[in-house]
């Protein structure tokens, strides 16, 4: 999702609710803590030197039950932050605190903000030396069970 997405989703709608991808909601008291521009300037395994540049929200719950983001405020501070992201449609970037910080895409279904999972991949496949056969996205990856005395720990 996009940063212009976003603030026209937030104009139309009554309550801003965030999804996790197992489709659990994060609770209604969450506080958007931070809305900056991150670049990375990196260089990949096959030596390309690349640029990406994001949006992120900071996303964290507290225990103040009765806090609740407005559509109105979260766009109110969007609106502030363009100072800093300044005029670009910069993609959306989530963090949010899981068992360590989770970074997510964005989407949106219906009314709902959805965290979206995030992959990390080969950016130089051609130039990295794995052999196709053997390269495998995670979630093909079967874990076989482990038993006493089966020899696989």
């Amino acid at each position: 999702m996009k940063i212009s997405e976003m603030k026209h989703a937030l104009a139309g709608i009554e309550a801003v609710t965030f999804r996790l991808p197992t489709g659990e909601y994060l609770p209604a008291h969450f506080h958007v803590t931070e809305v900056g521009l991150v670049s990375k300037h990196f260089i990949d395994c096959g030596g390309v030197e690349r640029r990406e540049t994001v949006v992120n929200f900071q996303l964290w719950e507290a225990g103040d039950y009765d806090h609740r983001l407005a559509p109105q405020k979260f766009l109110h501070i969007l609106n502030l932050s363009e100072k800093i992201l300044g005029s670009e449609d910069l993609d959306i970037e989530v963090e949010y605190q899981q068992a360590t910080i989770g970074k997510f895409g964005l989407t949106r279904e219906g009314n709902d903000f959805v965290l979206t999972p995030k992959q990390t991949a080969c950016l130089a496949q051609d130039a990295c030396g794995v052999p196709a056969a053997q390269q495998f996205a995670l979630p093909q990856l079967q874990v076989a069970a482990c038993t006493p005395g089966g020899g696989c720990c």
